[in-house]
């Protein structure tokens, strides 16, 4: 491993006490991804790496393949996002990604991942929503004909499934997209396929699940009901959540897995967490019982992750550490995103 750190569920940490030391672990590759990077040539751009997710996947990148050329494009709106990626070793463009020269410009590398996108706020806005959600990809397109490529997608292209069941895999289930912003999501994801196909790009799409950071995620959307007294609305009653490290490290990973056109593959944990049972858990830990309304209905977006446990195994991080870490967080008033995920969303509007 050339002395790289990896992650391990035998040095998982009590708690975490500052951003800088959650961003540390956010960003520590696994084993399994340090070998792959190990066998995977070229170098690496990361197209909209200024999200929540964005400088931490870039950064457990570069730990994977110090040797590697990690290269972050994004606006970069926020200066002290750029700061961070580039003090980190990696190195920075701004870059319009709507700006179709200069996407063209871009250096062209044997690996890509795409992150970019628009969700929240999509009402009022459905054409910024749909342009960034397929225009943007056929730029890309364009630009990185030949290219290696993950590209990130949703579970919310997939209709409702039962609760009881297996869930939706891409064999089994058709994208059915419910509201402008998953509609624009299966646009996103066949633009890319087109090109894919048509210019022999081997590819994956990458149907995330709720990744977890302690900063915001659905975890941290439920203690913070749970500890303000708010009622919790139990009608969708399972969330799929993987920690946000473990979520990165499979994304990662999938690069040297692609396919021609690219395929779906869903990326979360082995099962879903209830939602009742996780918030019964923060009020074990707040010392105060949570409030809940509605009852739990028959379905959610629920989706089966077997695929991605065959290639890339069990998280590393559980369930009940997840918690308990997003607990402390709270506790020590840590900062916070203040984005909630609305995955108790059942209109499809965002």
């Amino acid at each position: 491993m050339r002395g790289t750190s990896v992650l391990s569920r035998d040095q998982l940490p009590a708690c975490f006490t500052s951003v800088e030391e959650l961003e540390n672990f956010l960003s520590t590759p696994t084993a399994g991804l340090v070998e792959d990077f190990r066998k995977l040539d070229g170098d690496l751009l990361i197209l909209g790496v200024g999200g929540k997710v964005g400088p931490t996947l870039a950064m457990m990148a570069k730990r994977a393949a110090p040797e590697k050329r990690v290269i972050g494009v994004a606006r970069f709106s926020d200066a002290a996002v750029r700061e961070r990626i580039e003090a980190a070793g990696m190195e920075t463009i701004a870059c319009d990604l709507l700006d179709r020269r200069a996407v063209a410009e871009l250096p062209k590398v044997a690996n890509v991942v795409y992150m970019a996108g628009k969700k929240f706020g999509t009402a009022g806005s459905e054409t910024l929503t749909w342009a960034m959600n397929t225009v943007v990809p056929a730029y890309v397109g364009e630009r990185f004909s030949g290219t290696r490529f993950v590209a990130f997608s949703t579970l919310c292209v997939y209709p409702f499934s039962r609760v009881d069941g297996a869930g939706a895999t891409p064999e089994d289930t058709a994208p059915t997209p419910l509201g402008e912003y998953a509609n624009s999501c299966v646009g996103r994801e066949r633009i890319f396929q087109y090109f894919s196909r048509t210019t022999d790009s081997p590819g994956r799409l990458a149907r995330l699940n709720y990744a977890i950071d302690c900063r915001y995620g659905v975890l941290m959307d439920i203690a913070l009901k749970v500890r303000g007294g708010e009622p919790i609305d139990i009608r969708t009653g399972i969330a799929n959540v993987i920690w946000q490290g473990d979520a990165i490290s499979h994304i990662l990973r999938c690069l040297g897995r692609g396919t021609t056109p690219a395929a779906p593959i869903n990326i979360g944990a082995p099962q879903p967490a209830k939602v009742r049972e996780v918030a019964r858990r923060f009020g074990e830990i707040f010392g105060r019982a949570p409030v809940f309304s509605g009852e739990e209905e028959a379905t959610a977006w629920h989706n089966d992750n077997s695929e991605a446990q065959r290639l890339f195994g069990d998280p590393v991080v559980d369930l009940d550490t997840m918690i308990r870490w997003n607990a402390d967080w709270l506790e020590r008033g840590l900062p916070l995103h203040h984005k909630p995920t609305h995955y108790e969303e059942r209109a499809g509007s965002f």
